[in-house]
């Protein structure tokens, strides 16, 4: 039996979630365009565009979505030690900042990856994600080291809501230590969970868990329309990693 997948119109409408096939998994629809309208009101639904090169516009809602919540974090020895160290010297060769070079970051993640042919961030995502960044909406946590960035991580923020898009490291654990600052960042301000999208053994060795979709867009209603997460642009104090609950035991 064939399938129609619906083309999204000039409108900014998405069919319901429900209607997302099952295989592939979460499949919604295609079409439409990256403005910055049409990406604000899929997120809110849960909704988010992928492709791969060569492919039209995609957009996904996975039926079963990963997320990390803040009291499930898992910090492993390793990366507690590299922690530790920023804490103690916060003014040293190593620091973590915010929004001091977003698109350096989404292209930092678009490079070619081992056992990777391309990637799915084109330059049509660079610049329509560039232009949310610039509205507010979008947001980078980067790892220094002697001024060179070495890691980092970019995504969406609606709300108090973080829809985590992609990472990389340049040196080990940098990605991970920008999303552990992340983490903290965000429950400093009472946001709790965020949106990874789909299972990563990356993801799920730092505490990462899939959710029903249906219990993602319940969140999604209850956290979407408070007051937006508030970003500091600049060097981030390590102090908030012993700021918060439950993870305080970094010394």
């Amino acid at each position: 039996m064939s399938i129609t997948l619906p083309q999204l119109s000039a409108s900014i409408v998405f069919p319901p979630s429900e209607q997302a096939l099952k295989h592939p998994d979460g499949l919604l629809a295609w079409g439409g365009d990256l403005s910055t309208e049409r990406l604000l009101a899929a997120y809110q639904r849960g909704i988010f565009p992928w492709c791969s090169a060569n492919e039209p516009l995609l957009w996904w809602t996975p039926s079963a979505r990963m997320v990390l919540q803040f009291q499930h974090l898992h910090i492993s020895h390793s990366l507690k030690k590299q922690l530790r160290k920023i804490q103690r010297n916060p003014l040293g060769s190593r620091q973590v900042r915010i929004d001091t070079a977003f698109t350096d970051v989404m292209r930092a993640c678009a490079g070619k990856r081992q056992h990777q042919e391309g990637t799915w961030i084109a330059e049509d995502f660079i610049q329509a994600y560039t232009q949310l960044h610039n509205q507010g909406y979008a947001h980078s946590v980067e790892l220094w080291e002697d001024e060179q960035l070495i890691g980092g991580l970019y995504g969406v923020s609606i709300g108090k809501m973080f829809y985590g898009e992609s990472m990389f490291s340049h040196q080990t654990d940098a990605s991970k230590i920008t999303l552990v600052f992340l983490m903290y960042y965000l429950a400093l301000q009472g946001v709790y969970l965020v949106d990874c999208q789909q299972e990563t053994p990356h993801l799920t060795s730092m505490g990462g868990a899939c959710i029903p979709r249906q219990s993602f867009e319940q969140h999604l209603q209850l956290v979407c329309p408070q007051a937006p997460i508030q970003w500091q642009k600049g060097f981030v104090c390590p102090d908030i990693l012993d700021s918060t609950t439950p993870i305080a035991a970094l010394a």
